[in-house]
């Protein structure tokens, strides 16, 4: 367990690991809690903020459907290029190159005049999200030394928690204090403290093994797939079936089949598609689709609803919604036992089917809402269902492949999760028939979002009945690849075995043709890489997990 991995960190003259009671491991830990703070606070006070861009801007339903969508946008097609980019240049490089990116972005969204700037400084932000989000973990697994390693991830997590819960109380005091451009001048001063402090204490890492060609031709058609379904949906509303729409959305999906083709056959894909041989790790995705889909149009609508239709302030609309972190802040350790116990089948059935309820009882918080009788006990019953379905659905997907592409299985599952957020965000207005100008009149979002939450409920009960159907009750007590499947390692990485964790259980591994019988009996005595969300799981996506280095032999 003490022994340095190949790009670990070092402390500074003693060629070791950092452990995290000398003053460079603690300054590791609050430099990468402040850096994805920056991220997890934007997440969550952006939506706050919605309503008075729109009447500040004098902007439409569409400009803060992008608002929303351009960050998510860049930010779930480069996420995965992100992560390789800190395995070959460095993990604080890229990590203090996405902070800094993200808090210039930050200050061109502040000063923005007009609605087509905030969405492109929007855009860039998620560039830059892209960059320092894989990076703040996977500092914490390279340079942390293995025995101190669940401590500061646990540590990571709890202060993350902490973050997601005073988020959007902070966003509504900014946008009714100093005003909504605040939401995004908040991120300069943490990058301030952020970037001297990781530049001065935070050694660098790097990854030997990564080698070849980024595949940035992959992330781009991703990316442009993405966005031009995304305007197809956004402007469907105002331009009907006309061919403004259809043409968009056309290439969009073309876009998407030659990003499949191409990432078939490129030899190191940013997507190797054959991490979907795993049918376990296939059918969870899916049920993330579903899961974060409901969330992201939940979301999005819901502090609107509580603004224009409820007539609360953006500061009592934050807070408002409260309880669910809350409830993901106190009982995700639980959750995740509980999980382990009783295997994911049953939780990530029946998680989605409370948060489901959830959403239908929120169709009461209408005009005249009181907010202990009609509002509070639909974010008790979704944040219950939060809580039981988000912390085993994460370690189902690392639990369903080869422990070597674990860093790989988080990724691919965060940005699924945040794409799927982004098509919700579009498509729900659409579906629930939102004119452009909806959200400036109580009784019209108020309809609307009748109509609306029930269509996130329905999404939430078909993940419901994919996870019953395809879900394996033993999925966390032994995983990998198919039997008989290769077990191939991601861009940069070897099929290597992670070291142990402290207090992971271990795992019978099957064996694997290429490898031989000695590599399999190793892989057998080591424990899986399973995700830290120890104290808080993500809301907007899952946790990423970079996976583990590999020993020196």
């Amino acid at each position: 367990m003490g022994g340095s991995t190949p790009g670990a960190g070092h402390a500074p003259g003693t060629g070791r690991p950092v452990p995290l009671s000398v003053p460079a491991g603690r300054w590791l830990v609050f430099t990468t809690v402040l850096g994805s703070a920056m991220a997890l606070l934007d997440s969550t006070v952006v939506n706050v903020a919605l309503p008075r861009i729109g009447l500040d801007l004098g902007a439409d339903l569409a400009v803060l459907q992008w608002t929303v969508n351009a960050y998510m946008l860049t930010l779930a097609g480069l996420i995965l290029l992100g992560g390789s980019l800190g395995d070959r240049f460095g993990r604080r490089r890229v990590f203090v190159t996405g902070v800094v990116w993200f808090a210039l972005a930050s200050l061109a969204c502040g000063l923005a005049p007009n609605a087509g700037v905030l969405i492109a400084a929007r855009a860039f932000q998620g560039i830059g999200g892209a960059l320092l989000t894989p990076g703040s973990l996977a500092l914490i697994q390279s340079v942390i030394h293995p025995d101190d390693r669940a401590r500061a991830i646990g540590l990571w997590s709890g202060f993350g928690g902490i973050g997601a819960a005073i988020g959007p109380f902070l966003g509504g005091w900014l946008v009714d204090g100093p005003g909504w451009r605040w939401v995004f001048f908040i991120n300069v001063p943490l990058a301030a403290v952020c970037v001297p402090v990781a530049l001065r204490h935070v050694p660098e890492t790097s990854d030997p093994r990564a080698h070849g060609r980024f595949d940035v031709l992959g992330a781009v058609l991703g990316a442009a797939a993405l966005g031009l379904v995304t305007y197809a949906l956004i402007a469907a509303p105002q331009k009907g079936a006309s061919p403004a729409v259809v043409v968009p959305a056309v290439a969009g999906l073309a876009l998407g089949a030659v990003f499949v083709a191409v990432e078939r056959r490129l030899r190191e894909p940013m997507l190797p598609l054959s991490i979907f041989s795993s049918h376990q790790f296939t059918a969870v995705n899916a049920v993330t689709l579903c899961v974060y889909a409901a969330f992201g149009g939940f979301f999005f609508l819901s502090v609107l609803d509580l603004q224009v239709v409820v007539g609360y302030s953006a500061l009592v609309a934050g807070t408002a919604l409260l309880p669910t972190t809350m409830l993901m802040l106190l009982l995700s350790a639980r959750s995740g036992e509980l999980g382990k116990r009783i295997g994911p089948r049953i939780p990530l059935t029946v998680g989605p089917l409370l948060c489901a309820a959830g959403m239908l009882l929120m169709t009461r918080a209408g005009v005249g809402a009181v907010y202990w009788r009609d509002i509070l006990p639909a974010l008790v019953v979704l944040g219950m269902g939060m809580v039981v379905v988000v912390a085993p659905l994460t370690a189902t997907v690392l639990a369903s492949v080869d422990v070597a592409r674990a860093g790989l299985a988080s990724g691919v599952n965060n940005a699924a999760a945040r794409a799927a957020g982004l098509v919700a965000v579009a498509a729900l207005p659409l579906l629930a028939g939102m004119g452009p100008e909806a959200y400036r009149s109580a009784d019209a979002f108020a309809d609307t979002f009748r109509r609306a939450m029930p269509i996130c409920a329905g999404v939430l009960v078909l993940g419901a009945v994919i996870a019953w159907r395809t879900v394996s009750s033993s999925a966390l007590e032994q995983a990998g690849p198919e039997p008989g499947a290769e077990a191939v390692a991601g861009p940069g990485m070897e099929a290597g075995v992670p070291e142990a964790e402290a207090g992971a259980e271990p795992r019978v591994e099957p064996v694997v043709a290429p490898e031989g019988a000695e590599v399999a009996a190793r892989r057998a005595e080591r424990p899986p890489c399973r995700p830290e969300c120890t104290y808080h799981c993500g809301v907007g996506a899952p946790p990423l997990d970079p996976g583990e280095e590999r020993p020196r032999t």
